[in-house]
């Protein structure tokens, strides 16, 4: 209970949380983001960057970080994606609750709909979304073989490309590490940047189509007939 307690005092501060932690933190907290539905909560890409940050300061390793990341990642979408496939259709008509959110697994289903089986890589760097999409892949009965190939190429592209971030500011950059927060604040701003462009080119076509000539002519030759 104690070591739970420290956890979630140290959530809100990602360096003291991994010096703290070390790769056992991080394992469980990758791989729970990655496939759980109650990991939807937990930093994700701010955490691999600090991470990869202070592996340039001596505190971890950071080709042991990447092989034990990569694998947890795909381990977590794994896990993800068999839950889908046992809870079938019915998963959605659970209700909302403290470890569920409906809204977002029927998020990360539209985005599933939209992008087909690449949204297992795509929704590597979607906060949230990442988390849902493996089980919508498992619900949609897609072939696992096939689920794999993305799984696997998603979770070593995201631990890769987000370790290496950080490694690559933390090596070229002297003193970031004391400029923390504003790096954590770029990544959450550009990892939430596809949703909000989604969001808001979604609310221009609805503006569009409900302003639209056409649209009003169409309604005006149906009234003449009927």
């Amino acid at each position: 209970m104690e070591y739970i307690i420290t956890f979630f005092q140290n959530l809100h501060n990602l360096e003291a949380l991994i010096t703290w932690g070390g790769y056992t933190v991080l394992s469980i907290i990758v791989f729970a983001e990655s496939g759980l539905l109650f990991g939807f909560f937990l930093p994700g890409d701010s955490l691999l960057v600090t991470t990869g940050l202070l592996a340039t300061q001596g505190y971890l390793n950071i080709w042991y970080l990447f092989f034990l990341l990569s694998f947890m990642a795909i381990a977590g979408d794994t896990v993800g994606y068999h839950f889908g496939k046992y809870t079938g259709p019915k998963i959605f008509r659970r209700e909302k609750s403290i470890l569920f959110a409906k809204d977002h697994l029927l998020k990360a289903k539209a985005f599933y709909d939209k992008h087909g089986g690449k949204t297992i890589i795509l929704a590597r760097f979607m906060p949230i979304v990442r988390t849902f999409a493996p089980i919508v892949a498992g619900v949609g009965e897609m072939p696992y073989k096939r689920f794999l190939a993305f799984n696997v190429i998603g979770g070593i592209g995201w631990v890769g490309s987000m370790l290496g971030l950080g490694y690559f500011l933390g090596e070229t950059i002297p003193g970031v590490e004391e400029h923390l927060h504003i790096v954590i604040a770029i990544v959450v701003l550009l990892s939430i940047s596809p949703g909000i462009y989604a969001y808001f080119k979604e609310r221009s076509n609805r503006t569009k189509s409900s302003s639209s000539p056409l649209s009003g002519g169409e309604k005006r030759l149906d009234n003449k007939e009927k």
